[in-house]
Parts: C-alpha cells; structure tokens; sequence
C-alpha cells in the first residue's frame, strides 16, 4: 500500500459471466455492497452511487473501461454531505475524504479451468491518506460477500 495501490485477488467458482453480472448488475451490488450503481457501463459514461440512499454523481465519476466479462474500471465516488450522511461518516471525515485524490479501480476477470480468478486493482490513492486505509480493509470483505453470493446464488 506504501505505493498508493491496493491489489486482492480471489476465485470464485462461477463464469465470467456470472462475475460480470455480479459487478455490474446493481440488483447484485446492493445484496453484497449496500450500492447501487446507475450508469449504462459504457467508457466515459457518468456513474451515480446510491450507497444506502446516500447518492453521489459527479461529472468526474465515470467508467473508464468496460469491457464484458473480461475487465471493469471506473473512477471511485464523490463523498457527497449525502452519502456521509447515509452511513453514519462524520463531516469532518467526509472532508479529509474529500480532499484526496480522486482514485481508480480495475476488476480484471479471468476464466481459469472451472473457475474465474478476480483482481481488483484500486489505485491513485495518497500513501499517507486516510481512504486507502479504509479501501484496504473493506475490499476483501467485499470481495468474500461477492464470492459467496455468487457461488451460492441459483440465479445465472
């Protein structure tokens, strides 16, 4: 993390399909994130977060690469008074948030034997800033609630 990145990597017994559909289908998100995401996934299009209805939409929150079943990447959110609001994060918080670099995620999907290998690359943060603490520690949870949904899912 000493260089701003975080990398996790896991793998989750289902398609790349399935993994698409699990990372962009907001149905899916809101069950292991709490977010809904709207936006139509296409590069350059805006992205609006709706994290237990605290919204945030900023012209500079966009998908940056979306490339189905294979590779996802978009701008991390705006921390909106709202979405600070929602969760229970205190302003001053929501400030020192605010005052970061704006980062970048990318989730690399990858078929491998009857498996899907998922990497999630989150970068652009500041080493000494107080998000990539707070991304480092809530990404693997994230990624176990997305494995586990999806493997136990009926749904396809």
């Amino acid at each position: 993390m000493k260089n701003g990145t975080i990398t996790y990597t896991t793998c989750i017994n289902v398609t790349p399909e399935r993994v698409w559909q699990g990372l962009t289908d907001p149905e899916i998100t809101v069950q292991y994130w709490g977010t809904r995401f709207d936006t139509d996934w296409k590069p350059g299009s805006e992205m609006v977060w709706d994290e237990r209805g605290g919204r945030s939409a900023d012209p500079e929150q966009v998908v940056l690469d979306s490339t189905p079943h294979r590779r996802l990447a978009y701008t991390w959110h705006t921390f909106t008074p709202e979405w600070a609001k929602a969760l229970g994060v205190s302003e001053n918080l929501r400030a020192e948030l605010a005052t970061e670099p704006r980062t970048r995620v990318a989730f690399d999907i990858e078929p491998t034997g009857d498996m899907t290998r998922l990497t999630v690359v989150h970068d652009g943060f500041d080493p000494d800033g107080v998000m990539i603490g707070m991304c480092s520690g809530t990404w693997p949870l994230l990624l176990s609630s997305l494995k586990t949904l999806l493997e136990n899912s009926s749904t396809s």
